[in-house]
């Protein structure tokens, strides 16, 4: 359904919103231990490495280490903003996405131009949607990153009250700039590569464009998620490096705490103390997140449209 073809053309804004949204709260369920280990990985100054003296070196410790100290709720540490930041960001991505494609297909574009109006499409929905659900995830990483006996935060709501009142509303928003750099082109080229993926799919086992087969999305989200991180990944480095910032000394048994004034100045620090190989700490499981969570997101949202469209049909 995703696209400039407009599959299911009996639903609604209210029925694209519902599945935008189910996709979003069932992509994070399924996928939130992932999120905390990208998360992790990208705030450790640390090389990640057996060689030097680091919390984290691989995956597979990190999930036991993080067991071990914390307990496996850890794995799910900051779900429930998480979960608002999912559900709001699904929901205004695909309507906004929907809306777009369906003016663009009204204006008989010639068909060379559907890898650009997706990209195009994709690039303003995905702004749209981090507007909306940014908060969220300042908030989210915030209690990812603290430590169990050093806590500042005891909950949503008391994080949301204690960056208000001893910071500013304007924390709330603290990475911005590197986001939106990161999501435009990363929106636009998962929206675009999905579908392109998703036509050679089809192609190859010769499937009709309007029929959903959830092997086909799977497949495509999954590619699609892996190109479209790898092409932007140092920025959402840096943004989340800028998103503890006020309270990175309450992570100091995670090892040394890093300290930044802007983008630019993350960017310059990160080099001279990480090295450029620093710039990409954290891809591993990034890309392993990448690729289960664009694919879960595409065929659960297709799929909830499938059902939506088949019970008003």
């Amino acid at each position: 359904m995703v696209g400039f073809d407009i599959r299911q053309k009996n639903l609604t804004h209210y029925d694209i919103m519902f599945a935008g949204a189910a996709s979003g709260f069932i992509t994070r369920a399924t996928c939130q231990p992932l999120d905390v280990l990208k998360i992790r990985f990208q705030l450790q100054v640390e090389p990640i490495s057996k060689t030097v003296r680091s919390k984290y070196h691989s995956m597979p410790q990190a999930v036991r280490l993080i067991c071990k100290e914390e307990g496996i709720k850890a794995l799910w540490k900051g779900h429930i903003p998480a979960q608002f930041l999912s559900v709001v960001y699904g929901l205004v991505q695909f309507w906004t996405f929907e809306v777009l494609t369906k003016q663009a297909h009204l204006t008989n574009l010639n068909v060379s131009f559907k890898p650009l109006v997706n990209f195009s499409c994709g690039a303003i929905a995905g702004c749209s949607a981090t507007v909306a659900s940014f908060p969220f995830d300042v908030v989210r990483t915030r209690l990812v990153a603290q430590s169990e006996r050093n806590k500042l935060y005891l909950s949503v709501t008391g994080a949301f009250k204690h960056i208000i009142k001893n910071e500013s509303v304007l924390v709330l928003y603290k990475g911005l700039l590197p986001t939106f750099i990161q999501v435009a082109p990363h929106a636009g080229v998962q929206f675009m590569c999905y579908k392109i993926f998703d036509g050679f799919y089809r192609s190859l086992v010769n499937i009709d464009n309007s029929v959903f087969t959830l092997p086909g999305s799977v497949v495509s989200g999954s590619l699609a998620g892996l190109v479209a991180k790898a092409s932007i990944y140092p920025l959402d480095l840096v943004k989340k490096r800028m998103q503890i910032q006020g309270v990175e000394h309450h992570r100091r048994e995670f090892g040394t705490v890093f300290v930044c004034k802007g983008m630019i100045d993350c960017f310059i620090k990160m080099y001279h103390t990480e090295g450029i190989l620093g710039l990409f700490k954290g891809l591993n499981p990034s890309l392993v997140k990448a690729v289960v969570t664009t694919a879960i997101h595409f065929s659960s949202y297709e799929c909830v449209c499938k059902i939506i469209s088949d019970i008003r049909s």
